[in-house]
């Protein structure tokens, strides 16, 4: 709150523009300024208790009929209008400093942190962090699956709702679906914290949480994870998960329920052909499907 409390001084008078802009150097204060100067034109009406108190017992025993004084509240209200909007412009440019990215269903995007470091952002996944609090502290939120290239430096953290992932200068993945949570490290080194479990993660380790429970995946020697090149790939993944991953691919509706769902697939799907995909899964599981629009069906081979 230190932040916020200088700002009212200001506001008040009691720091300096020069003083303010020395203590927060980064900040554009170009919006507070415009703000105050209009806060200042709003003026109070100063009140005098003794002649407002003898004014209210005159036109009260008098019982005059009251004096209409008409008022210019239009100059008032304007003014206000814009100090709102220049007070509430000023918030957001200030204090709010939250940056977002969103990908929607097959789309993937990649793009630059503020110290250079890379982030692809798989289909359907969100990650913010705060831009201005960035050279202190180089934390992330995700939500959904990314795969980071990060510049050594400082402490660098991926927070998810399961676990949370730290680095200081490495290459890895972090996918957190709904009940999976995988993190896989390519280059470099990877601390995982999930619960009280900590794991350091080296070049070609995984660490994968399914359904709450910690499972011990097989090593890998990728240079790359398979959805950058436009493929999904499993090693012993139950299917749901699997039908959760061809449901963002291609915005599909996966019924499984006369399946189970629950038996692990080891293998891959194209992000480019549909059948194919459905194919690729199906066929190894002794599965058939059945496609209606977007509304895919499950079946044990032979029983539809």
């Amino acid at each position: 709150m230190s932040k916020e409390n200088d700002i009212l001084k200001w506001f008040n008078g009691e720091i300096s523009t020069e003083e303010i802009k020395t203590l927060y150097p980064d900040e554009d204060f170009s919006v507070l300024e415009k703000a105050g100067f209009y806060a200042k034109q709003i003026a109070v009406p100063e009140v005098d208790a003794d002649t407002a108190l003898a004014d209210f017992k005159t036109r009260t025993f008098n019982k005059k009929a009251p004096k209409v004084i008409p008022l210019n509240y239009k100059s008032f209200l304007r003014v206000a209008a814009v100090l709102v909007l220049m007070l509430t412009s000023a918030y957001f440019l200030f204090f709010n400093g939250t940056t977002s990215y969103n990908t929607a269903i097959a789309q993937t995007e990649t793009f630059s942190l503020p110290d250079n470091s890379e982030v692809i952002l798989n289909a359907q996944s969100k990650l913010t962090f705060n831009k201005k609090e960035w050279k202190h502290s180089r934390t992330l939120r995700l939500d959904g699956e990314a795969f980071f290239k990060v510049t050594k430096g400082k402490s660098f953290t991926v927070n998810t709702k399961v676990g949370q992932v730290q680095v200081l200068g490495t290459q890895f993945n972090v996918k957190e679906r709904d009940k999976y949570f995988e993190v896989q490290c390519y280059e470099g080194s990877v601390q995982v914290t999930y619960g009280s479990e900590k794991v350091i993660l080296k070049p070609g380790k995984s660490f994968r949480v399914v359904n709450g429970t910690i499972k011990k995946p097989n090593d890998f020697n990728a240079q790359e994870p398979s959805w950058l090149l436009q493929e999904s790939s499993f090693d012993d993944v139950p299917l749901w998960q699997v039908i959760d991953e061809l449901e963002i691919q291609y915005n599909i509706t996966i019924d499984a329920s006369k399946v189970d769902a629950s038996k692990t697939f080891s293998g891959s799907f194209t992000h480019k052909d549909k059948n194919l995909a459905l194919q690729s899964v199906t066929i190894p599981l002794r599965l058939s499907y059945k496609i209606s629009g977007n509304h895919v069906a499950f079946y044990n081979y032979g029983s539809n």
